[in-house]
């Protein structure tokens, strides 16, 4: 066979353009020619792709108005100075658009990138407060008064914090540790609520502030953030979650005063 399916004829086809009669020859036309079938073929693989791509990014409304609104400007006007052909709103679109793309995918990698450090941290804490639960060792201050806990910091770390002067009855301050996160001195403060035991671990803030008050389970525990506008904290347990963050609310409030 030597005559072919034109591209708009296979355009067509895969667009179901076509009306039924021009459809039925087609398809007679295609059931014989595999050239023909594979160009079909992939015009629809084709549609089916940009179809695809095109739903990965959402146009902003802004931008949506704003080209509505040069569509909508007569031709009188725009041809007035020259800038308002049609190439030009065309050239200006996709440039839009193709910034819009940018920034979304500068946002989706900033997102990753942050929700990859914090599962690291997830991991550290919990690592460290498994340590102490497994060693059964005593803390390296041992006190259940604040004013012996915060002062015996003073030279380790590079912050100072509060501790919350009334806790529930069932929760006591068991004392505290110097360790590190990230290679960086942070205050692993040691609690108790009933049987369950609680490492709160407060460190100065870098950077951004990252997710306050969202909890994350991990292997049976749970891990919670907490920030303020100088320190982050983060607190990790088998408690109850609603137990652990009053524990963790009432020291964020500490920090305040």
């Amino acid at each position: 066979m030597t005559d072919h399916l034109s591209s708009t004829v296979l355009s067509a086809v895969a667009d179901g353009e076509l009306s039924p009669d021009q459809l039925a020859a087609a398809n007679q036309h295609l059931a014989g020619c595999s050239s023909c079938t594979a160009s079909a073929l992939e015009q629809s693989l084709l549609k089916s792709a940009t179809a695809r791509a095109g739903q990965r990014y959402t146009l902003p409304p802004e931008l949506g108005e704003r080209l509505a609104s040069l569509a909508e400007t007569p031709a009188t006007t725009r041809s007035k100075s020259g800038i308002w052909s049609p190439g030009w709103i065309t050239a200006a679109a996709l440039l839009l658009v193709f910034s819009s793309m940018t920034l979304s995918q500068r946002h989706t990698r900033k997102v990753e990138i942050a929700s990859a450090e914090r599962a690291a941290l997830v991991t550290e804490v919990f690592d460290q407060h498994l340590a102490m639960l497994a060693g059964d060792l005593p803390p390296q201050v041992v006190s259940t008064d604040r004013h012996t806990v915060k002062p015996w910091f003073q030279g380790k770390i590079p912050f100072s914090f509060n501790l919350p002067e009334n806790l529930p009855a069932d929760t006591t301050l068991d004392g505290a540790n110097l360790t590190y996160l990230h290679n960086q001195p942070v205050a692993q403060l040691l609690y108790s609520i009933g049987k369950h035991r609680v490492s709160v671990f407060v460190r100065q803030k870098h950077g951004a502030t990252g997710a306050s008050d969202l909890v994350t389970e991990h292997s049976g525990f749970h891990v919670t953030d907490f920030s303020t506008s100088d320190l982050d904290g983060v607190a990790v347990s088998d408690v109850d979650p609603a137990r652990l963050n009053q524990v963790v609310s009432l020291i964020k409030q500490a920090q305040s005063r």
